[in-house]
């Protein structure tokens, strides 16, 4: 007798997804939009309807056929006018429940009619009931609603077997709650929550709307609030620039026709930084951060105690956030299940469960080490050339490019050297140095000339590093060779040789061609093993006497599967590693 399915679904304010179990293994599940549905209703010009994207693209313009952030009114007694019908909160919920029933049903085949929902923590008694009945008009029978910080802890900690004090901040378009969980056997319990039912990424896009409005008033004194169409493009821009500076230091911002003035066209044309961005916002982090402590509090606990941090919502992904969280807790965010996802993901692993499925974890590639390189800058207040700058931070998800932006030190400076580490010490010279390059023949131009750098991690531990000056395009770099493995294979060096300012001063050296090492090709499933082979070795040294034993055995025996070239115990020793590595290091 075949089980029923149960799709786990996440009802989010602004956007939300359907997932589901099948063979052990989560999927999120895709419509031809994607995997993300935007939580947003509307008619069009023939009065049908509309849900989705197409629904969100013509709120704009016609606010009066189209309802957004439904998950407000949850409970409310109240009507919500679309077109010319009145529907309660329930019913515009209910809409979007179909729709993501609908996609589920396209892609397993079959009929669906059992749902596990999540909603957030301080949901009450009469939201959750509301939050339930649109899950019966959807045709769904809701077998559970859930916490969302509860379904996110499931998805990191989907078969827990020890007891954690976890941290959930979650930051979506349009609220903000934080919830600090205990883990402990298979009991996820929320302890506390705090939160803003108004305080979002929509926040955001509105600061840098109203700087692109004052940069055209500025520009060309145009005044752009009464013209509905050209609104809609500004809003678009600045939520495209938000999105580009979770991994750019820069954005080039460019709007054509926006309007006219006296006959003519207006165009905008501004570049915009992520320094302005975090400026913009850092009032709504600091709210945030104020929430988290309420939270820590009213759960008895300090921040010391808190086990791992998760991220949640897709407005996490702005860097400012997992540097704020580190500067409070000292460990890294963890963000490697997709933010926007996880809360999904965490929903079918409960109806998982209750199907007594077997979930394998929920695993994916991250980068277990931070990278970056040296500046001059203070630490614990004291001038230092010696400052490590992380760029490309552990737990992030592979593959991954991020950017940050330095500036030469002195008037006239036509060369730097950029060092790159790979550690968790705030000085450089205590990481461990992987690769060092100079560029030369920088314009002559005074102190504060920008240089961008990049770091592009692929999946195979390849790290790609490239400096351009900003201004002129001139560019140097290396590629490292398995950087992951080369970390894993070697003590952290503590007290390097001094290095030298990411900008020195002094003349510059003849210009050097990088040279790149080319390697043979080698098999992925080979190069992961042996980076886990590495990993692993690594921290047999740290590890208690049962966990060093379990180590060595699987390492040994991937040694005698490569020897005798057999690639599926290759692959299922690996796997079983894997699994070690991931649940020591979280």
């Amino acid at each position: 007798m075949t089980t029923e399915v149960i799709i786990g679904i996440d009802l989010g304010t602004t956007n939300s997804e359907v997932a589901v179990v099948e063979n052990g293994q989560v999927t999120v599940i895709a419509s031809e939009e994607g995997r993300i549905l935007p939580s947003v209703v509307g008619l069009d010009d023939q009065g049908e309807l509309l849900v989705g994207e197409a629904a969100r693209n013509q709120y704009v313009l016609y606010p009066e056929r189209t309802v957004r952030s439904v998950k407000r009114l949850m409970g409310e007694d109240t009507l919500l006018t679309l077109g010319s019908e009145s529907y309660s909160p329930q019913e515009i919920s209910a809409i979007i429940l179909k729709r993501l029933k609908q996609i589920a049903e396209e892609y397993l085949g079959h009929a669906v009619a059992k749902a596990v929902i999540t909603v957030p923590a301080y949901f009450s008694d009469a939201q959750r009931q509301a939050t339930r009945e649109a899950g019966e008009m959807a045709g769904l029978e809701v077998v559970r609603i859930i916490n969302e910080p509860t379904a996110a802890a499931l998805t990191y900690e989907s078969q827990p077997d020890s007891r954690r004090k976890v941290l959930v901040y979650d930051l979506g378009g349009g609220t903000f709650d934080v919830s600090v969980v205990n883990i402990e056997q298979e009991v996820v319990e929320v302890l506390s929550s705090h939160g803003n039912n108004h305080l979002g990424g929509d926040d955001f896009d509105n600061k840098i709307v109203d700087f692109l409005l004052q940069e055209l008033q500025k520009q060309h004194g145009v005044d752009l609030v009464n013209s509905s169409q050209g609104m809609a493009r500004i809003r678009s821009a600045a939520e495209r620039a938000k999105i580009a500076l979770s991994e750019a230091p820069f954005v080039q911002i460019e709007e054509e026709y926006l309007t006219e003035k006296e006959g003519k066209p207006i165009h905008l044309t501004l570049e915009f930084s992520r320094q302005q961005f975090n400026e913009m916002i850092e009032g709504y982090i600091n709210e945030t951060l104020e929430a988290t402590h309420i939270a820590l509090k009213d759960a008895g606990m300090a921040a010391s105690e808190v086990d791992k941090v998760l991220l949640v919502g897709g407005s996490t992904k702005s860097p400012i956030i997992r540097e704020r969280l580190f500067r409070e807790f000292g460990v890294e965010a963890h963000g490697e299940v997709n933010p926007d996802l996880c809360v999904a993901t965490g929903a079918a692993i409960q109806g998982g469960l209750i199907n007594h499925s077997n979930i394998a974890t929920v695993l994916v590639d991250i980068t277990p080490y931070t990278y970056g390189t040296s500046a001059i800058g203070e630490i614990d207040g004291n001038y230092t050339v010696d400052m490590f700058v992380p760029v490309i931070r552990k737990n992030s998800p592979l593959p991954l490019r991020k950017s940050e932006v330095f500036y030469t030190n002195f008037d006239g400076q036509d060369s730097v050297k950029v060092d790159i580490y790979q550690g968790e010490s705030k000085h450089a010279s205590d990481n461990i140095l992987i690769g060092e390059f100079m560029i030369h023949g920088l314009q002559d131009v005074p102190a504060g000339n920008p240089i961008v750098l990049t770091l592009n991690l692929d999946l195979n531990g390849i790290l790609h590093v490239i400096a351009v000056e900003k201004e002129t395009g001139l560019e140097m770099g290396i590629t490292i060779e398995n950087a992951m493995a080369k970390s894993g294979s070697e003590d952290l060096r503590h007290a390097q040789e001094r290095i030298s300012a990411l900008f020195p001063e002094g003349e510059a050296q003849p210009q050097a061609e990088v040279e790149v090492e080319e390697v043979e090709e080698e098999d992925p499933l080979i190069t992961k093993a042996r980076q886990l082979m590495l990993r692993g070795e690594a921290m047999m040294k740290e590890a208690n006497e049962d966990d060093r034993a379990d180590l060595g055995d699987l390492i040994e025996a991937i040694q005698d599967a490569l020897d005798d070239n057999d690639m599926a115990a290759v692959e299922r020793y690996s796997e079983e590693l894997g699994d070690i590595i991931y649940y020591l290091e979280s």
